[in-house]
């Protein structure tokens, strides 16, 4: 052991040179001082490792002086043993309470002395370890924190790209650490359907929210596209099956709003019991799991069932992660699936139900400790026209992308029969930095002209069949069984694009294996009728809006050729 430096306060003089004595001839360094006052100002200056205290001395005791020997050292273990011939408990006990750590009975032992003196100099050492080692780890916490905060800010900006302030959508997150293990995305397609998700990782914090960057990037990317809950469900599936270890999955939820057809379609794995509200009766319809987690089964395995609901303007689709039913009081009991439900039904109408349930949570929580992160989500059914667009997450470049290009592309009746080939013309067209603004429009574009080829040209129906809401349901069944039957036919699509970075031009034209119709007889009745296009010959408002758009849409052939011509930047008219 090495010498330790010890001070010595005793206003005997003979006593304090015998102790010094023995420690000097123990190898130790010695301080000494005639009063509490000097022992107090040696301290200061010297910072001896211990302290050794006459509790009756001159100008100032040994207890006052080692209560502010102990104040100086703060949270440094100073250790001080008492001088002392006193018998008395209480005396003694005052001692204690004063700062001291022990006593030593004069005459002094020197075994019992040195062996005094080196436990509290072990003593002491310990504890200057624990404090550096408390120091580094508060240090490496503080590093891990910020470095924790820089990754959250990158990760909220690729899991927040979205709608989630569109003004049909009502959300809580609440995320036990730093990292959130839950995840909510929203996104609008191209068509103006609305994509949400809701998922649960397994666990919390940083583990469970590494795998929300890549779910994330293929929802948005996916959306935008205009690719539908099913493509994306089994995108996000193979990517997590591939990435999450072992024992690892994502319980999710995934909806499709579509505004226009009034309907809901649902694709829910491992996620508890959710709730549809029903605007009308104010009943509730359960949505149960049919599926498992994400990332649990190979894709060659995996389900991507949907159930299909028809909403009435008002209705809302109540979603939460098991957060919510997990969630604890200061007695241990769970909120539980019964409390939310009374919460819901307690509620005075549909606008209040969001903030009852909140309530209702933060009530029966209070000040208890948290298990897991808790999301909860309401997205209500509402007209197209009262959602705000949603916000670009690009800016249009100067020519960053191909100006001048071609592209064909042609499909045979395997592939009509189940590939959906707008996702992919989409993503060509994106590349082109002037048509990104116009997304939702070329979506519009497309879908109603391939629609059109393949419903009209290649299956042969009628859309007179759609004028009344029984043929409208006959018209899609007659659809669905050909397209099971389809054999032989073939759309073909061709793209042309020329532009110079500050405009350009685009040419879509669809052919189709079909037999065309009469669009000279229909343009003839046009010039005498110009209410004949939106009336007589097209049953939906797809080809005048597509009319609106364009440039120009020229039937060729027999027309089983329609040409589209869209002009970049469209100019706003006024």
């Amino acid at each position: 052991m090495p010498p330790i430096r010890i001070l010595i306060a005793d206003d005997n003089q003979v006593d304090r040179k015998i102790l010094m004595r023995i420690l000097q001839n123990q190898g130790h360094e010695i301080l000494d001082a005639e009063n509490g006052q000097e022992a107090v100002a040696l301290y200061k200056a010297e910072s001896p490792d211990i302290v050794l205290l006459d509790v009756i001395m001159p100008v100032m005791d040994g207890k006052e002086a080692a209560r502010l020997i102990k104040d100086h050292a703060g949270e440094d273990l100073v250790p001080v043993i008492f001088l002392t011939s006193m018998t008395d408990a209480y005396g003694l006990a005052e001692c204690l309470e004063s700062g001291g750590d022990d006593f030593l009975n004069k005459p002094y032992n020197p075994v019992v002395l040195q062996a005094k003196v080196r436990s509290f100099y072990r003593m002491r050492e310990m504890h200057q370890t624990l404090q550096q080692q408390r120091d580094t780890i508060v240090s490496h916490n503080e590093h891990l924190m910020h470095e924790q905060e820089a990754a959250k800010a990158v990760f909220d900006n690729v899991a927040h790209l979205g709608c989630l302030s569109a003004n049909n959508i009502r959300y809580l997150i609440s995320p036990l650490a730093v990292f959130n293990g839950d995840v909510l995305l929203a996104a609008r397609q191209p068509s103006g359907a609305m994509n949400l998700l809701l998922g649960d990782f397994t666990g919390h914090g940083l583990p469970a929210a590494i795998g929300a960057l890549p779910l994330a990037e293929i929802f948005y990317g996916m959306t935008a596209k205009g690719f539908g809950v099913r493509d994306i469900i089994r995108e996000i599936n193979r990517k997590m099956n591939s990435i999450l270890p072992i024992g690892f999955f994502c319980c999710a939820a995934m909806v499709e709003l579509n505004f226009e057809r009034l309907s809901a379609s649902v694709w829910m794995g491992g996620i508890p019991d959710c709730y549809l509200y029903r605007m009308a009766d104010a009943s509730l319809q359960t949505l149960r799991s049919e599926h498992l987690p994400l990332g649990v089964l190979s894709d060659s395995r995996f389900v991507d069932s949907l159930q299909e609901f028809t909403l009435e303007l008002g209705d809302r689709l109540l979603l939460w992660s098991d957060g919510i039913l997990e969630a604890r009081n200061p007695a241990g009991d769970m909120f539980g699936q019964h409390r939310l439900q009374a919460a819901i039904e307690s509620a005075a109408d549909a606008n209040t139900i969001f903030p009852t349930i909140k309530s209702a949570l933060a009530g029966f929580q209070k000040n208890s400790e948290r298990d897991d992160d808790i999301t909860l989500l309401e997205v209500r059914m509402t007209l197209p026209e009262t959602l705000e667009d949603d916000p670009k997450s690009f800016a249009l470049a100067s020519a960053a992308g191909p100006m001048d290009w071609s592209f064909s592309y042609e499909l045979g009746p395997s592939s009509l029969s189940h590939f959906n080939p707008l996702p992919l013309v989409m993503h060509i067209m994106m590349e082109v930095p002037g048509l990104r603004m116009m997304s939702g429009q070329l979506y519009t574009v497309m879908a109603e002209l391939f629609g059109n080829a393949l419903e009209h040209g290649v299956l042969g129906l009628d859309s007179a069949l759609k004028r009344s809401p029984e043929g409208f349901m006959a018209y899609y069944q007659q659809r669905q069984e050909r397209i099971e039957r389809l054999q032989e036919g073939w759309i073909r699509v061709v793209m042309h694009h020329e532009g110079n970075g500050a405009c350009g031009q685009l040419r879509v034209r669809f052919v189709d294996s079909g037999d065309g119709f009469d669009y000279l007889a229909l343009q003839q009745r046009a010039a005498v009728n110009t209410h004949v296009i939106e009336k007589h010959q097209y049953s939906g408002r797809g080809i005048p809006l597509v009319h609106q758009i364009c440039e120009s849409v020229t039937y060729f052939g027999k027309g089983n050729e329609v040409e589209a011509v869209i002009h970049w930047p469209q100019l706003s008219e006024g």
